[in-house]
């Protein structure tokens, strides 16, 4: 699939920079063009992959290129007063050979949680080509302002995009790191799954049923939240059976290929999905089997195909490979489309239904002190 790639704010536009690094590094095709868009001129200039003339700093008047802090009214308006800005400069730089739009942001801060949904609302409203969105989800240890934003950017993100995947920091975050040292690692974990899930229908090489961009976006079709899980093993010059058991291309090579991709898919089902849910509860899967061609097996694919349609409550199943000649890896990533039971954003919406009542608290509280004070200054006597 040929996308046409926004990061929007600070955490979107290092996701979409180590996106370019990981096309770059792998020799894939899939990333059309590249823009990042930020309220921080520093976040900008900090980009090491994104050239500089794909790099666009809005909301000047307002920020004075230093950023909003984390107030997403403020990244909404922003964006909603510069969206000819933005329109403007997604037009020069050519629409013509994308299949699909998709917008990253973290949602948790300002600019991106405030502005991306602005920008899937104008991007749908111009083209027709789908517009997906990429949503990343605030740690807890961020404090409740965070999850407030990214509660809040949720319902209104969902609705604006074709579909949306959610990316949960607080999941992937190892235990004694901030998420500052954190974030290299979890940039390249999102950008190995959805590379993957991107690149499938841009592959060179000629496999056994290689997966297609109609395959993906038909996946995607209806809306809702996605969930995207990961595998993979070391395949090297000798395998488990080629080291134990025959030389290259025996009986037991031709077993271990069949085998291994379902067992690559019970494993990505089984580990961390990049937001906690249940998969059951998907309405329609894809199945991609990345690696050297000779290691890629349709049998294996159709064993595959036939345990996710028995576990997902949908009767869409698709799967095939991505052929990759110089990999010494084969992996498995699934997504699941149009999941429910998502447990942490009925926790982001608790903490941030708290934090939103503490807010009005607090503001109540000053009002009050302010009449107070005023009604204390009428018995004093002006200056002037």
């Amino acid at each position: 699939m040929r996308v046409f790639m926004i990061g929007y704010g600070q955490a979107g536009g290092r996701v979409a920079d180590t996106f370019l690094e990981f096309a770059k590094r792998t020799g894939q095709n899939f990333v059309i063009r590249a823009l990042s868009i930020n309220t921080a001129r520093s976040d900008l200039m900090g980009l090491k992959n994104i050239p500089m003339e794909d790099r666009l700093l809005v909301g000047e008047l307002l920020t004075k290129g230093h950023g909003i802090g984390a107030d997403n009214e403020l990244g909404a308006k922003v964006a909603t007063d510069d969206i000819y800005t933005i329109q403007s400069a997604i037009d020069k730089r050519g629409t013509h050979r994308v299949d699909a739009f998709l917008v990253i942001a973290g949602l948790g801060g300002g600019t991106g949680s405030g502005g991306a949904p602005v920008l899937a609302r104008r991007l749908k409203k111009l083209y027709e080509e789908p517009v997906y969105g990429l949503g990343i989800l605030p740690t807890k240890e961020e404090g409740s302002l965070y999850s407030l934003n990214a509660a809040r950017s949720l319902v209104t993100f969902v609705n604006e995009v074709d579909n949306l995947f959610l990316f949960d920091n607080d999941a992937w975050k190892s235990g004694g790191e901030t998420v500052k040292e954190a974030f290299v690692d979890i940039n390249e974990e999102i950008v190995r799954r959805f590379g993957i899930l991107f690149g499938a229908g841009e592959a060179n090489e000629v496999g056994q049923m290689v997966v297609d961009a109609a395959e993906v976006m038909n996946t995607l079709k209806g809306g809702e939240i996605s969930a995207v899980g990961y595998a993979a093993e070391e395949v090297g010059s000798e395998g488990m059976f080629k080291k134990f058991f025959g030389k290259k291309g025996t009986t037991l090579d031709r077993m271990d290929s069949v085998t291994r991709i379902p067992s690559l898919t019970r494993r990505a089902v089984a580990g961390r999905l990049t937001i906690s849910c249940d998969p059951s509860t998907a309405e329609r899967a894809l199945i991609i089997a990345a690696g050297p061609p000779k290691e890629l097996s349709r049998k294996g694919m159709e064993k595959s195909k036939g345990r996710i349609e028995e576990m997902i409550r949908g009767t869409e199943v698709r799967g095939g490979d991505f052929p990759v000649v110089r990999s010494q890896y084969v992996s498995t990533v699934v997504l699941f489309s149009g999941v429910s039971d998502i447990p942490r954003i009925k926790e982001l919406q608790g903490i941030g239904a708290e934090a939103q009542a503490k807010l009005e608290e607090v503001s109540s509280e000053k009002e009050k002190g302010y009449k107070e004070l005023l009604d204390t200054n009428d018995s004093i006597k002006p200056l002037f």
